[in-house]
């Protein structure tokens, strides 16, 4: 991941439904300014301050919005976020909007009080099904209604973006006019590492001998991990179908371990993985650390937005934002070389 460019310093976005902030690294990446990130849950919100203390964490419901929306933040830049998936998710048992957890209509509530030039919104690649067509038309709609008529929402692959992992997802990217005129949907096409490649040294750091085997036949990339909601029990890597694609890596899927294998830990066994390995997957980097315990930490871990497939999409909105920008001062400049000004 590279560095922010100085010149996109006077970008400023908000950041709800934060979580451990995959999404938010990645915005920063790109160079955008966090003027406020929102997340409920407490663990996360001191994930969240751990990797970066300057970061304005409000621990809040943005179901509250009085409680933290104040005069700067409107006519933001961006407003992003990762609404709870499990209305839209197998899982979850796909309720969408009679789901308890559906926070769609109160991000509508927030982007009508904030009025930001641009959206952006990821969840899973479920609420694309069908059955939530009617649903996907409703929040266009509403969007629309406000001034976000250029739209534009669609599945994206994780891996496409260099991340050892498959994991699809809705992504929704809205502009007011006229900002959407330069946005160019993030194409990808970045060859993604192995998971062996990815986790060779982390699996050999407690001293496992077999780690460098191990990373040889794990020698494709990783189905979707699964994060799971307060509701889910303790923490392992998926559904049956998932655990076998897990198996084919080598990797025992019953469960997250504390620690990597140890140095006579057996070389035809296959490991678990311990959440910093998960996060590795995700495409987080390893000085990124996790508060909470094990649970926890994996849940955060499990639903964050890959930093990489955040840092795409933050460059080219930021790209169609200043291009905007750039337009508009070339305009104010010939109405007044015009006027005489």
């Amino acid at each position: 991941m590279t560095s922010p460019a100085k010149s996109t310093s006077q970008l400023r976005c908000i950041e709800i439904c934060a979580g451990t902030g995959g999404q938010a690294l990645g915005l920063a990446l790109a160079g955008f300014q966090h003027a406020a990130l929102v997340e409920i849950d407490q663990d996360a919100c001191a994930t969240l301050r751990s990797n970066r203390p300057e970061w304005p964490i409000i621990n809040d419901d943005i179901r509250s919005p009085e409680r933290f929306v104040v005069e700067d933040h409107v006519g933001i830049d961006l407003l992003a976020g990762g609404v709870p998936c499990p209305p839209f998710s197998v899982a979850g048992k796909q309720l969408g909007s009679d789901d308890e957890r559906d926070l769609f209509p109160a991000a509508i509530r927030l982007i009508e009080v904030l009025t930001p030039r641009a959206i952006m919104l990821e969840n899973v690649r479920g609420l694309m099904a069908p059955r939530f067509t009617a649903y996907r038309r409703r929040i266009l709609r509403d969007l629309a209604s406000m001034g976000y008529a250029d739209t534009y929402w669609d599945v994206v692959n994780a891996s496409t973006f260099g991340v050892p992992q498959l994991r699809p997802r809705s992504v929704l990217v809205a502009f007011r006019e006229p900002d959407a005129q330069k946005f160019r949907w993030p194409e990808g096409g970045k060859r993604p590492q192995t998971v062996g490649e990815t986790l060779r040294l982390l699996m050999a750091e407690n001293g496992w001998r077999g780690a460098d085997r191990w990373a040889e036949k794990a020698a494709g990339i990783a189905p979707t991990l699964v994060g799971g909601s307060r509701k889910h029990g303790g923490p392992d890597l998926g559904p049956t179908r998932a655990k076998s694609a897990w198996k084919a890596l080598g990797v025992d899927a019953h469960g997250v371990a504390d620690v990597p294998p140890p140095p006579g830990f057996p070389k035809n066994k296959a490991p678990k993985l311990t959440v910093r390995m998960a996060a590795a997957l995700q495409g987080f980097p390893n000085a990124w650390v996790f508060a909470g315990r094990k649970t926890s930490a994996y849940r955060q871990v499990g639903n964050a937005f890959p930093p990489p497939v955040a840092q795409a999409f933050g460059e080219a909105i930021r790209d169609a934002l200043l291009a905007t920008t750039r337009l508009a001062l070339v305009d104010l400049s010939s109405l007044r070389r015009t006027s005489g000004a």
